[in-house]
C-alpha cells in the first residue's frame, strides 16, 4: 500500500492499526443493532400475567371496567388516562371521628313537686321551704300575669287594652301625715287604712293614732276607702269584739273597699296567738269576718302565702275574698284572690315609701 505523501510515521498510526479500529467499531455497532432488535421484539410480545392477581377482583365489576392490555395501549387504543384510574377502587383511609365521651344524663325524678303542677312552694319565716299539694277543692285564680304592666311603680292589669284594675296604698300611723289630694293626683284609686290593733302581749285593743283624721281626709279627697285591723284574738268572743270596734269607728264614713282581717305571728318575739291551732285560728277569723259581713261590708282576709295555706283552713272561708301579701314581680299563690300587696315605692303624697296594692275588683261597684 502506498502511503500518502504527507504521512508522518511519527504518529505511529499504521495501516494495520487503522484497519483494526474500523473492524472493532463495526462489530460493536452490529451488537448494538442486535440488542435493539431483541428489545423491540420483547416489547411487542405481551407478558402473560394476570392483572387480577395484582389488583383485588370484585365479582360485581363488569367487563367494561377491566383494565386494558399493554398491547392495546401501544396500538392506538382510544382509552384516556381517566380509564386507567383504578385508585378509586381503594377508598382513602379517613381518620375516624372520635365520638364525644358519653355523659350520663341525670334522671328526671318521678313526681317532682317542682314540675308536676300539683304542688306550690311555701317559704316559712325561718327560711325553711315546703312543697305543698294544691287543693283541688279550692277555687283557682284565672289571672294572666303577662297582662300586668308596671307604670311609674304602680301595677296595673289590662284586658283587651283596657285597664281593669285599681291602684291602692296601705296607710297607718307609720306613714305619718299623708296628703291624700296628692295621692289621688299621683294615680292612686283607693287607700287601705289601719283602724287599729290588739296588743300581741297585752291583749288590749288600740285605735290607730291617725285613723280618724286619715279616713276623713281620704273621703274628702275623693279616694275609695277600705280598712284593716291587726288581730291577736285568741277566742271567738275576742274576734267579735275586734270586729265591733272596727264597725263603730267606720260607721260615719264612706267605706266602699273591703274591711280586712289581718292576723300573723310577731317577728323575734312571742305572741298570744302562737299557741293557737290551725282550726282555732280559722274559727277566730270566721267570727270576725261574719260580723263584718253581717253589717253590710265587704269582708276580706289579709295574709301572706304561708299564712293562708298553712296557718288557717281556707276551705272553711271560701265565702270571703283574699287580699294577698307577696312581695314579688308575679305572685305564685295558686288560689283565687281579689287584691294583691306587691311591694313599696315612693309616691307623691306619702313621706318615704308607701306600701302598694292592686285590686282586680272595683269594690265601689260590688
Amino acid at each position: 500500500m502506498r502511503l500518502p505523501d504527507d504521512y508522518d510515521d511519527r504518529q505511529k498510526l499504521t495501516p494495520t492499526v487503522v484497519s483494526s479500529i474500523l473492524i472493532v467499531t463495526l462489530f460493536v455497532a452490529a451488537i448494538l443493532v442486535i440488542v435493539l432488535l431483541v428489545n423491540r421484539q420483547d416489547n411487542h410480545t405481551p407478558k402473560k400475567q394476570n392483572v387480577e392477581a395484582s389488583v383485588p377482583t370484585q365479582e360485581s365489576v363488569s367487563n367494561e371496567q377491566k383494565y386494558p392490555d399493554t398491547e392495546d395501549l401501544l396500538s392506538g387504543s382510544k382509552l384516556t388516562p381517566d380509564d386507567l384510574d383504578f385508585w378509586d377502587k381503594y377508598p382513602e383511609k379517613t381518620e375516624e371521628a372520635t365520638p364525644p365521651p358519653e355523659t350520663e344524663e341525670e334522671p328526671v325524678p318521678e313526681n317532682d313537686p317542682s314540675t308536676d303542677g300539683k304542688h306550690t312552694l311555701v317559704k316559712y319565716a325561718d327560711g325553711k321551704e315546703e312543697w305543698v299539694l294544691i287543693s283541688p277543692y279550692l277555687p283557682k285564680h284565672e289571672y294572666d300575669f303577662t297582662k300586668l304592666v308596671c307604670q311609674s311603680n304602680l301595677m296595673k292589669y289590662y284586658v283587651d287594652g283596657k285597664q281593669v284594675s285599681f291602684v291602692g296604698v296601705n296607710i297607718s300611723k307609720f306613714q305619718d301625715y299623708v296628703d291624700f289630694v296628692k295621692l289621688k293626683k299621683a294615680g292612686i284609686d283607693y287607700v287601705m287604712l289601719r283602724v287599729g290593733f290588739r296588743g300581741y302581749s297585752s291583749g288590749q285593743i288600740v285605735l290607730d293614732d291617725y285613723f280618724l283624721d286619715n279616713i276623713k281626709r281620704a273621703n274628702d279627697a275623693g279616694l275609695e276607702v277600705g280598712v284593716y285591723f291587726f288581730s291577736q284574738a285568741i277566742t271567738k268572743e275576742e274576734a267579735v269584739e275586734e270586729a265591733n270596734m272596727v264597725l263603730q269607728n267606720i260607721s260615719e264614713y264612706d267605706v266602699t273597699f273591703p274591711v280586712a282581717f289581718y292576723m300573723e305571728s310577731v317577728d323575734n318575739d312571742s305572741a298570744r296567738i302562737d299557741a293557737l291551732s290551725k282550726a282555732e285560728r280559722t274559727t277566730i277569723a270566721k267570727a270576725f269576718l261574719d260580723t263584718i259581713k253581717d253589717a253590710g261590708y265587704n269582708a276580706t282576709i289579709f295574709g301572706d302565702k304561708e299564712w293562708l295555706i298553712k296557718q288557717i283552713d281556707m276551705s272553711k272561708l271560701t265565702a270571703y275574698d283574699i287580699w294577698l301579701s307577696q312581695i314579688a314581680d308575679v305572685p305564685d299563690y295558686p288560689y283565687k284572690f281579689s287584691m294583691w300587696h306587691y311591694g313599696n315605692a315612693i309616691v307623691d303624697g306619702v313621706a318615704g315609701y308607701a306600701d302598694l296594692s292592686i285590686s282586680f275588683i272595683d269594690y265601689s261597684e260590688k
